[in-house]
């Protein structure tokens, strides 16, 4: 209930704040009078006001620690003090303070505890029960989240979401029906067990999620139904802590992994002191005997060494007992160590002293140890790599970094690889053979798997225009550029296309392999042929596209890579003395993709993209020059998903013009003695990723 308490605690400190200026403003209704009574099992809480409620008011609860509110809005506090001492059973304590035009009431608890209210008259009562028991009895009960009015109805879950929070906490969120839903939370052995009263559940949400892939304390989330209930269970691992709270219809349950401080009383990654507050007045007293009352109301199990003595005087209010025990430390230079669920408490230099001695007594036992052999049979890893690592060798290819060379054997131990039954022989001492085998056991695994697709496509756009006049002036040799014409003069017109010197002729022949031209002479056979003109027209366009699509399979942070093409030969002239020589060039199409899956479920990937190819229309020499594209970069793509990691646009425009001098700038009419061509060219390749992850079985997920 971390998000909870904090509000909490942050909401009753502005509204002690503001009580003395809202104090002076009148309010419709006022809290005159509480009384506490335990009955059995139960406590009462009668709660009389100046007016009747109309309808009871809002509250919640906290699990750590302890506590439940109320809120009357339009209400002042009439009791004339903001806290007050109970200590009737469960019920330590409260709190009433005002805010605004609202008071809140804070009964704070020794446990968690569900809470009913009752309307009467101008009385509220709130009734306290423990929490029941279900199925282990030795189960910690940590929370209850009910409403009284709508505990009754039926209430439905509408959707469970898993989440991985930002410091790599397991957030399970659940839609609910309604805020009114009964819910009982607790801690059952190893798992985290979550009741919905009177709850149904979908069958489409009635399943186990395996969240593992998450990297986070929780390993799966199962929702059942039991009953008229649906229980939820969630399955963590190491240590960890919960928080639950709940926002209107959302029910969420945060769990997070506790790094264990062996120096910590209270262990947890909650920010301060988180024991339970005490008020102290101790005057003169033994350390040694306010050093155990600390513990047991920490509930800690402790060791107290006789050289602790002295004695100490503590005057303290509503503080956390593990800053009660802080404090003493820090007076009487103690220190603590932690062993399991115990705590030794000694002076600093005897904990000192006992630790040397104990550290130098470990490397004394472990040069004395007997060596044992045992044998590790790999399924996944080479076992010749495994006993390179062992050995603190780097592996072939590796590249070097701090710490890759750290050697996992004792100075005494040695390892030998089998690689024919793919087992590894270790020698060490037993101590060491622990740490080996959590360590083979944590690298041989499979390696999850990934289908990379990519999809190159290249598109080209060419332009060419030819229009103008050529003009060949005093020739008699006519331009021959085609295999048909016609003939416009007295000469004739030969398949070969050669035109008698008496001769000249009209054809239409193309410059290109499309279009053509109008070739015709000014003045017959019978006179000088003195001008040819030719009348050029040619437009044309072409667009291609060229799609290749390599695949390549590999595993997860194993590079891979794919080519196809050719190698284009280069020669190289010879001199008087030597030979022409022939090397050889590759132009290929090539993938290399390292992919690495996040615990998200998404693909990130180093991709490298090349598209080499020799252009032939450039040669020189007969040696063409390589066109080359390339893509590198890093992305992270959904499983499935599919990313246009690079776009190369590439644009060339030629523009040539042949003319007449002065007669081909006449306006309009130069057009008569000059020659324009226009040639363009566009070219566009795009790269189109797309990551499936394969399962165990090499199906796609």
């Amino acid at each position: 209930m971390k998000f909870v308490n904090q509000v909490l605690l942050a909401a009753s400190a502005c509204f002690a704040l503001l009580s003395p200026v809202v104090a002076q403003q009148p309010m419709p209704n006022a809290i005159e009078a509480i009384n506490v009574a335990q009955q059995g099992s139960d406590i009462a809480v009668k709660i009389d006001m100046k007016e009747p409620l109309s309808a009871p008011p809002a509250g919640f609860s906290v699990a750590n620690p302890a506590k439940i509110a109320l809120d009357f809005p339009m209400t002042a506090n009439a009791l004339g003090k903001n806290s007050q001492v109970l200590n009737e059973g469960d019920l330590r304590s409260m709190n009433i303070v005002q805010a605004g035009d609202r008071t809140r009431l804070v009964l704070n608890l020794v446990r968690n505890m569900n809470f009913g209210t009752r309307l009467d008259g101008k009385s509220l009562y709130v009734t306290l029960t423990p929490v029941a028991r279900l199925g282990d009895t030795a189960a910690a009960r940590t929370g209850r989240f009910t409403e009284e009015s709508l505990v009754g109805s039926r209430h439905v879950v509408r959707d469970v979401l898993f989440r991985r929070g930002k410091e790599g906490e397991g957030r399970i969120v659940v839609d609910l029906s309604d805020a009114g839903t009964g819910i009982d939370i607790r801690q059952q052995g190893a798992n985290l067990i979550v009741d919905f009263m009177k709850t149904a559940v979908p069958e489409h949400l009635r399943r186990k999620l395996d969240v593992t892939d998450f990297a986070t304390p929780v390993t799966s989330v199962e929702t059942k139904a039991i009953g008229e209930n649906v229980r939820m269970t969630i399955s963590p691992k190491g240590l960890w802590e919960h928080n639950a709270y709940q926002s209107d219809n959302q029910f969420i349950v945060e769990v997070k992994k506790i790094i264990e401080d062996p120096n910590k009383l209270v262990q947890g990654s909650k920010v301060g002191y988180q024991g339970p507050r005490v008020s102290i007045n101790y005057q003169n007293g033994d350390v040694r005997a306010l050093l155990r009352l600390m513990a047991e109301e920490l509930g800690l199990n402790a060791v107290i060494s006789e050289t602790v003595t002295g004695t100490t005087t503590l005057v303290l209010k509503d503080v956390p007992a593990d800053q009660v025990i802080d404090i003493i430390f820090q007076q009487k230079g103690l220190d603590m160590r932690k062993k399991g669920n115990i705590i030794m408490i000694a002076p600093r230099d005897e904990i000192a002293t006992r630790e040397k001695l104990e550290f130098e007594s470990k490397q004394q036992i472990s040069e004395l140890e007997p060596i044992v052999l045992e044998k590790f049979v790999l399924n996944y890893q080479k076992a010749v790599d495994v006993a390179r690592l062992l050995a603190g060798v780097a592996l072939p290819g590796a590249a070097a970094a701090p710490g890759a060379a750290q050697r996992i054997l004792s100075k005494r131990g040695s390892a030998v690889a089998d690689p024919q039954s793919n087992i590894v022989f270790v020698n060490d001492i037993p101590s060491k053979q622990e740490e080996i085998r959590s360590f083979i056991k944590a690298i041989d695994v499979g390696a999850r798997q990934v289908l990379i697709e990519a999809r190159v496509v290249e598109a080209n756009d060419t332009f060419n225009r030819d229009l103008g006049v050529k003009l060949n002036f005093l020739s008699t040799n006519r331009t021959n550029i085609g295999q048909s014409g016609i003939q416009a003069g007295g000469g004739s017109y030969s398949p070969s296309g050669q035109v008698s010197n008496n001769t000249l002729g009209v054809n239409l022949p193309s410059f290109t392999s499309t279009g053509g031209t109008l070739a015709l002479s000014l003045f017959n056979s019978s006179l000088t042929k003195i001008l040819n003109l030719e009348l050029a027209a040619l437009e044309s366009d072409g667009v291609g596209k060229i799609i290749s699509s390599p695949r390549v399979i590999t595993a997860n942070n194993v590079k891979a890579k794919i080519e196809d093409g050719t190698e284009v030969p280069y020669v190289t002239p010879g001199t008087a003395t030597s030979q022409p020589t022939v090397t050889f060039k590759a132009a290929k199409l090539s993938l290399e993709v390292t992919p690495q899956i996040t615990p998200e479920g998404t693909v990130r990937m180093a991709l490298i993209v090349k598209k080499e190819e020799p252009d032939w229309t450039r040669a020189i020499l007969g040696n063409p020059p390589l066109k080359s594209s390339i893509v590198e970069t890093n992305v992270v793509v959904d499983n499935g998903g599919t990313v246009v990691i690079g776009g190369v646009f590439v644009t060339n425009t030629q523009a040539s013009t042949e003319k007449v001098p002065l007669l081909g700038d006449i306006p309009f009419f130069g057009w008569l003695f000059k020659y324009k061509a226009d040639l363009g060219e566009r070219r566009e390749l795009l790269v189109f990723i797309t990551p499936r992850i394969l399962s165990d079985k090499m199906k796609l997920d």
